[in-house]
């Protein structure tokens, strides 16, 4: 089985690029983010006929999560998430696919910092934490899948003299971070590769594909019972490349 997660940046613009890969590749389960779709726009007809059911929570021109099945449409468990009624943002979605939880998300970017954006990336983190404990103590195969929008560690950058004012790579995001892991999940493809150096996301901006100037912010956490199926996991990073491609490239794990 292979799930995968995919921030698109705008499904509508993205559409022929998804298609594509989903046709080419034949992912078991793919989480959108950045679909920029309110929900009576989204393109569900395209993705039924490419073969895959789907599920999402949309908001119009920015944000928007989504879950894409092979095997049918999945099962929602939550949309959102709980702790702040104000939070109008799509940013989590969660359901269950063939006994497998998986929850898509996409976390705030948080810049610029400091500020009010950047305090409510740590907030929506805490509220991440308090789900995430939830699905442990549920004791079932689980993946938290998405834009994390957090540098782990030095060796997930290009540069940290670059990013090193960034929201994505602050002390305090990090550290919610590695809390957020310490919980019992499994990052997969830090698991797969843990020397880092390989990324998931390269800016639009300043030729960044063209010099491999990326970092790692999409990933793939493992509840213990889905760490023990783990086979394998990965960046498909060619599909960056493509014309009119994603800033993000599909980033993967395989499971028995």
């Amino acid at each position: 089985m292979k799930i995968v997660t995919y921030n698109v940046n705008g499904i509508k613009a993205r559409l022929p690029r998804l298609i594509e890969y989903l046709t080419e590749d034949q992912p078991d389960i793919v989480c959108l983010q950045e679909l920029k779709s309110s929900d009576d726009t989204f393109p569900i007809a395209d993705i039924e006929a490419a073969g895959y059911g789907a599920v999402w929570h949309g908001q119009k021109a920015w944000n928007g999560v989504a879950i894409l099945a092979k095997s049918g449409t999945p099962v929602v468990r939550q949309r959102g998430l709980e702790g702040e009624p104000e939070d109008e943002h799509s940013r989590y979605i969660e359901a269950e696919i063939d006994g497998l939880i998986v929850a898509a998300l996409y976390l705030p970017n948080g810049n610029p910092q400091p500020g009010p954006k950047f305090d409510y990336k740590l907030r929506w983190m805490d509220r991440l934490a308090a789900r995430a404990r939830v699905l442990l103590a549920e004791e079932k195969p689980a993946i938290l899948a998405g834009d994390y929008n957090v540098i782990a560690n030095d060796d997930d950058t290009f540069s940290v003299r670059a990013m090193q004012d960034d929201a994505l790579m602050q002390p305090e995001s990090r550290e919610h971070y590695r809390a957020l892991v310490a919980q019992g999940w499994t990052d997969a493809l830090r698991t797969q590769f843990p020397k880092g150096g390989v990324w998931t996301f390269w800016d639009y901006q300043a030729g960044a594909w063209q010099r491999d100037a990326g970092f790692r912010i999409d990933h793939l956490l493992l509840s213990p019972q889905a760490a023990d199926r783990m086979i394998d996991a990965g960046v498909d990073k060619a599909y960056r490349g493509r014309e009119k491609a994603s800033d993000h490239a599909p980033t993967w794990v395989r499971l028995r």
